[in-house]
């Protein structure tokens, strides 16, 4: 099943000390987490928290991913964090994420990110519930 949503689903983060390296830029891995952050955004904004997905014994884990590193962040931007579900499989989604700079647009990073669905108890993969990844489509809030 592909996503029909084209418009992408967007979020800030702001770039911290914490996030640097000696260089004085924003560390490689640490676009990772500001790409997490916003898929945990994203599955908040369709009512989905992270307590609700417990509850439901399902958890979204990173199976693969391929990021391109374009130009680096600087202490204090803010950065625009900008995802568009690609694909909803039975038990997978794929996420196609970019990292700008909120002022100038300017793209910094961008990543195709593989995420399965695994029950919390054992971490096999399950089926992802269809209302959740019929929300994920229309990019609307789940009940």
């Amino acid at each position: 099943m592909s996503a029909g949503c084209e418009k992408p689903f967007v979020t800030h983060c702001r770039v911290y000390f914490e996030d640097t390296d000696a260089g004085g830029i924003v560390y490689y891995v640490n676009y990772l987490k500001f790409m997490e952050r916003a898929r945990t955004e994203y599955l908040r904004s369709l009512g989905y928290e992270q307590q609700r997905l417990f509850d439901e014994q399902l958890m979204f884990v990173v199976h693969s991913l391929n990021a391109g590193y374009r130009r680096p962040a600087r202490l204090d931007d803010l950065l625009r964090l900008e995802l568009v579900v690609s694909r909803a499989a039975k038990s997978y989604l794929l996420f196609q994420q970019r990292v700008l700079k909120d002022e100038s647009g300017e793209l910094l990073c961008e990543a195709q990110v593989k995420v399965a669905c695994v029950r919390c108890e054992d971490m096999k993969p399950r089926v992802i519930p269809e209302r959740m990844r019929a929300a994920m489509v229309a990019g609307t809030s789940a009940p």
